[in-house]
């Protein structure tokens, strides 16, 4: 494949075009791989919806990513969590540490929709904004004013209203 535009890699990882090797960080992918939809299995995993999308080398890569390195379980997403956490004070994270940044999230999100529970619900929600936070702070590294933090504003306030 060609030089593309970069889609959603902060502007610290990347310049205005890179292309797509086998060795790029998933942030410089496409965002149709996402866009097609995910859905989740009865065991938890997540799959592309679009098996052309997912026969595709960015697809196989993508769902090489989800099988095997983004958690499928609340306290896997919590240690994730607290290791994306851990290096909140220094440099920008690796583009490796920031797609899985990213795809835990997607990853929440799936997962608070299909939880039948109340309490596991407002767990999902909590880890989920708190991963947003965790992408603002390294956003944000070099451009906020120092020891302040990007803050989610009302988002955060969403958290609040699960038990």
């Amino acid at each position: 494949m060609g030089p593309t535009a970069c889609l959603w890699p902060p502007a610290h990882y990347c310049s205005l075009t890179c292309s797509l090797g086998p060795s790029l960080p998933l942030t410089w992918l496409p965002l149709q791989l996402l866009w097609a939809g995910l859905e989740l299995d009865i065991v938890g995993q997540l799959h592309l919806q679009d098996e052309e999308l997912a026969s595709t080398r960015p697809g196989r890569r993508l769902r090489l990513l989800l099988q095997h390195q983004v958690p499928r379980d609340l306290e896997g997403a919590e240690q994730r969590l607290q290791q994306l956490q851990d290096l909140r004070k220094g440099p920008p994270l690796s583009p490796w540490d920031f797609e899985h940044l990213l795809l835990t999230g997607v990853s929440c999100v799936y997962r608070l929709h299909v939880a039948s529970e109340a309490e596991e619900r407002g767990r999902w929600a909590q880890v989920f904004t708190l991963l947003a936070q965790e992408t603002l702070w390294d956003l944000c590294k070099g451009f906020c004013p120092q020891g302040q933090p990007p803050s989610l504003g009302l988002w955060a306030s969403i958290v609040d209203s699960f038990p």
